[in-house]
């Protein structure tokens, strides 16, 4: 496994760029390859991952640990190759993508090419939960306003909040939703109650 490849950026195209390392030039495939063109003729550094199948072997980069670890997740979801995952990555926004998995937000997911709804729902299922580990630099991110319901909101509401999840509704249904609940000191099944009121009018 090449870590990352440190260089000078050689050449530009619409798919990869040309690190040259001491007269080699590594081609690497890129989500935004035009991103490094305030780089051309620096030496940086770029973090890589090395893809192989029988027919070929291929350096995928980016900028940071974190873009690589997402890019890996995704690879790991059926449905998604290389280039899907290089699609999905291309936002330049990968605590968006983060927070669109942990929020069941399929709609955003479906906007990328080659994602429908099948994959989509596929994502969520593959990676849900399992993002916070390897990208703990997010900021903002749906770990930290978890933590922050947890401390603001009563036993009975993180009750309610449960079994509005195990009926199946969404974790941004019920975002929109909680504030308007925690006005109130209610019961747990009041809170149900009350929550499945409110959903009906949004």
């Amino acid at each position: 496994m090449i870590e990352f490849v440190k260089g000078t950026v050689n050449y530009i195209d619409t798919q990869y760029i040309v690190i040259d390392v001491n007269g080699v030039g590594y081609q690497i495939y890129c989500a935004n390859p035009f991103i490094y063109k305030v780089d051309e003729g620096s030496a940086i550094t770029v973090y890589t991952y090395q893809y192989v199948r029988e027919d070929a072997i291929k350096l995928f980069g980016f900028r940071s640990r974190d873009e690589r670890a997402l890019f890996e997740k995704l690879l790991n979801v059926s449905g998604i190759g290389p280039k899907g995952a290089l699609a999905i990555l291309a936002s330049g926004q990968p605590q968006q993508v983060v927070n669109a998995i942990e929020e069941e937000n399929e709609a955003f997911l479906t906007k990328f090419p080659g994602v429908g709804k099948k994959t989509a729902r596929q994502m969520i299922l593959d990676l849900k939960g399992k993002l916070e580990d390897f990208m703990p630099s997010l900021v903002g991110s749906v770990y930290e306003l978890k933590n922050e319901q947890k401390a603001r909101y009563p036993r009975e509401l993180e009750d309610a909040i449960e079994a509005l999840q195990a009926l199946g509704y969404v974790e941004r249904e019920i975002k929109k939703i909680a504030p308007k609940l925690a006005e109130e000191q209610l019961s747990t099944d009041q809170y149900i109650k009350k929550a499945l009121q409110l959903l009906l009018t949004i």
